[in-house]
């Protein structure tokens, strides 16, 4: 347990980076609310595809960080028995060069491939084959998280917007909702898009931008597809129960672009793809606003010109919410600044 045993933090926001901090947070003694102006997961974690991508970019400033996502992942597996993952392994092919897939240490021929996926119409002649990865289902691990920090003595929450904040000189020591002030000794800000609403008030700017993409769901017969696939023509995984999922591009709001039309679309490209496709209806197709940080990367830690005030937002946020929830809770309680959230400082933005 942590030496902040009872330090009282306010979380905002109960989607899935949200309830990861809780129950981290919790799990070293503190005294934690979280305050959540919907449901929970009702935000961008319900509308993820919710892959545990930890493939890096050419330049990753954030490759400690990332390379730490799938152990914290497992580590959450052992403590909590609700959270489910997926470890399937993830599938890449027609994305990259030529020269980075000859590159690639986990480069498979066809024949793999084909072991693979069975059921591939096209099978390329190579590919890439990350067999770590996995997915999950963010909205069922989110309230697992939710009730295993709640288990803790955590305190939750839902359909409370925070109205405000409570200060004392340039120190936040609490927040004001509808039901009165909530105490703080710490406020933690992990409400995706609304934090700048939150920051705005605090005369402090965080440049997030508001990512649209389009998350489908589609009925279909089980076994269809094993790993997750991602090449030119798709990005689509299975769930345990059977469910399709697929992720796409935000085009623009015209009326072929929108949600329901590019699953109808996508839905002949994976029968186009994947043989033995009896039957693929959509369940549901929508729109997703991920938090994207200007220059993206993870905006995590305190605020500067104001103390008592912390904030986490990030994409992907389901492939980081594991190890963030346990850094950032460590320098929260602990007072255990991590190297690996050196690069994700809030301050960057406010240098002169």
């Amino acid at each position: 347990m942590g030496n902040g045993t009872n330090k009282r933090v306010v979380v905002i926001g109960a989607g899935i980076v949200g309830a990861s901090l809780a129950y981290h947070l919790a799990s070293k003694g503190a005294n934690v609310t979280v305050v959540e102006a919907n449901d929970i997961a009702s935000g961008v974690t319900g509308t993820s595809f919710a892959w545990i991508n930890t493939s890096p970019p050419q330049h990753d400033p954030i490759a400690q960080l990332r390379g730490s996502a799938i152990e914290a992942y497992r580590r959450l597996e052992a403590q909590l028995p609700g959270l489910e993952i997926q470890w399937t392994g993830a599938l890449s092919y027609g994305l990259v060069s030529d020269a980075v897939l000859s590159a690639s240490t986990n480069r498979v021929p066809q024949s793999r491939i084909l072991e693979l996926e069975p059921n591939l119409k096209h099978p390329p002649e190579h590919a890439v084959y990350e067999a770590e990865q996995g997915a999950l289902d963010a909205v069922a691990a989110t309230h697992a998280l939710i009730a295993g920090a709640r288990d803790k003595g955590a305190k939750i929450f839902t359909r409370m917007p925070v109205l405000g904040f409570a200060t004392q000189g340039t120190a936040v020591i609490g927040v004001e909702t509808a039901t009165g002030v909530i105490g703080a000794d710490v406020v933690v800000l992990a409400a995706g898009t609304g934090i700048t609403r939150l920051t705005d008030r605090l005369e402090v700017a965080l440049p997030i931008e508001a990512s649209p993409a389009i998350f489908i769901r589609y009925t279909s017969q089980p076994n269809l597809v094993h790993t997750l696939i991602s090449n030119a023509e798709m990005e689509v995984r299975q769930s345990a129960q059977g469910t399709l999922l697929a992720a796409e591009d935000y085009l623009d709001d015209a009326l072929e672009n929108q949600p329901e039309a590019i699953a109808l679309r996508t839905a002949v490209a994976i029968q186009n793809e994947l043989q033995g496709v009896v039957s693929i209806e959509p369940e549901l197709a929508c729109v997703g606003i991920r938090p994207i940080p200007a220059d993206g990367i993870p905006i995590i830690g305190y605020l500067p010109k104001v103390s008592g005030v912390y904030v986490c937002v990030m994409h992907p946020g389901v492939t980081l919410a594991a190890i963030v929830g346990r850094l950032a809770s460590e320098e929260i309680i602990d007072g255990k600044a991590s190297c690996a959230l050196d690069p994700c400082r809030p301050d960057r933005f406010n240098r002169e």
